[in-house]
């Protein structure tokens, strides 16, 4: 559990305090807060990684990163309402700052984020949990959508 927590929390501030929240503000020129509402954007896209984070250690005993992989398919959570939690809550983030600088670079920064993640999600994540995860990750799927949360009753 401890080698989970510590790979999580490295690669949190590798990759997606990164992706984020420097590059947005680099890409802003560091500029000054000007719509200050879009923090409640990106806080609650920060929340949304967070939770993923700690959801990859508690259940599946691992981390997000692919060089340590969890042990258990992460099902639970937030991934009971989109596969994705923890890109939607770095789009959520990086989208939340184009508000916060009214910025459309960091807005076409933040699609571009998207697809890049969208892409590694669906030319090597899913093949990878198809491959490590067989039946239980295709019914994951049939039943959980991939990028737009489904709120259940």
């Amino acid at each position: 559990m401890l080698r989970a927590v510590l790979g999580s929390t490295a690669f949190f501030f590798a990759a997606p305090c990164v992706v984020g929240g420097v590059v947005p503000w680099w890409v802003s020129g560091w500029a000054a807060p000007r719509f200050w509402p879009g923090f409640v954007v990106v806080a609650a896209g920060a929340i949304v990684v967070l939770r993923a984070f700690v959801r990859f250690v508690r259940e599946g005993r691992g981390t997000p990163a692919p060089v340590a992989p969890t042990e258990e398919l992460v099902v639970g959570g937030d991934y009971r309402f989109v596969r994705n939690p923890m890109y939607v809550g770095v789009a959520a983030a990086i989208l939340g700052q184009a508000l916060v600088f009214l910025d459309l670079r960091v807005l076409l920064y933040g699609v571009l984020a998207w697809a890049v993640m969208a892409s590694f999600v669906r030319w090597y994540e899913e093949p990878v949990l198809r491959q490590r995860y067989g039946a239980q990750y295709e019914d994951y799927c049939r039943t959980v959508p991939a990028w737009l949360p489904r709120v259940r009753r």
